[in-house]
């Protein structure tokens, strides 16, 4: 099943069908077994055609979150581990990023709050004081108030790899920033587990050509994503749950930074394709 927050409303859609909630988003996700839950109230939603839902989601998307506090997990990945090691080396901090991906405890840092997320078809930032922009494809769960994984989306975690790069503890103004999150298009919900061989691919466009692809599969993680859950929620309270981003492997290479204009495009298995396109904060006059 997907869910897409609109403007106009939720949209379900279940195999070809499609039908209209008039929930509130909270309301309607942060229930225990929402695929359950999706199924049996599929004879109370309003049923719409393809015509109209096509319409809506075209037209009037939104993020799939309502007032959920994004976090987010690093060096989840062994390609990840070496990026920021490279990255910090000059530093003398890449130590750091070794012990963290051995260690029993994952890294785990707030990311963003919800009226700072970007959803599909909408810009995400790069930082005017960093020199070395990238952007993050990442698997992004969301975790019901329980802290049951309930549902699936795309994440964009970006990122200034020249900031953190330069102190680990610089690692808040590297990642947290406004629009420095995005997730879309849609809440994928199913009733198993995803599949460790779904693939996360990326692929990066200026002036209408590919300047970076490339892809990876969940089975390159080295933690469950039960375990990354199990760590967030030990000493935190989340009424409305959260989302939380796992990490990536999709990792451009040292001197590829992002430019305004920039596309960036990313695709998870079975929940879609979310794209996003690169700005920086506008200053006002």
């Amino acid at each position: 099943m997907h869910l897409y927050k609109t403007t106009k409303g939720i949209v379900l859609q279940t195999s070809d069908r499609y039908y209209l909630v008039n929930r509130p988003w909270d309301q309607l996700v942060n229930v225990n077994n929402l695929y359950e839950h999706l199924l049996e109230g599929t004879n109370q939603y309003t049923p719409i055609d393809t015509t109209e839902a096509t319409a809506l989601i075209e037209q009037y998307l939104l993020p799939p979150i309502g007032s959920q506090e994004v976090w987010a997990a690093g060096v989840t990945y062994l390609k990840s581990r070496d990026a920021r090691m490279e990255e910090s080396e000059a530093s003398g901090a890449a130590d750091c990023y070794q012990r963290v991906y051995n260690a029993e405890r994952p890294e785990l840092f707030f990311k963003s709050l919800a009226h700072r997320v970007a959803g599909h078809q909408q810009t995400v930032n790069i930082r005017t004081d960093s020199i070395w922009n990238v952007p993050e494809p990442e698997l992004a769960l969301y975790i019901n108030t329980e802290g049951t994984i309930q549902g699936y989306t795309i994440g964009n975690d970006m990122s200034s790899r020249s900031i953190e790069g330069e102190n680990p503890l610089y690692l808040p103004q590297a990642k947290t920033y406004h629009r420095s999150a995005a997730l879309g298009p849609c809440l994928y919900v199913i009733d198993h587990a995803i599949p460790a061989d779904t693939v996360i691919h990326m692929r990066i466009s200026r002036h209408n050509e590919t300047v970076f692809v490339d892809a990876t599969t969940l089975s390159q993680m080295k933690r469950p994503l039960t375990e990354l859950v199990s760590y967030l929620y030990r000493e935190m309270d989340f009424e409305p749950g959260c989302y939380l981003m796992t990490g990536t492997c999709v990792v451009p290479s040292v001197g590829f930074t992002l430019q305004p204009n920039d596309t960036i495009t990313i695709t998870i298995d079975n929940i879609g394709t979310m794209v996003n396109y690169v700005t920086t904060k506008q200053k006002e006059s």
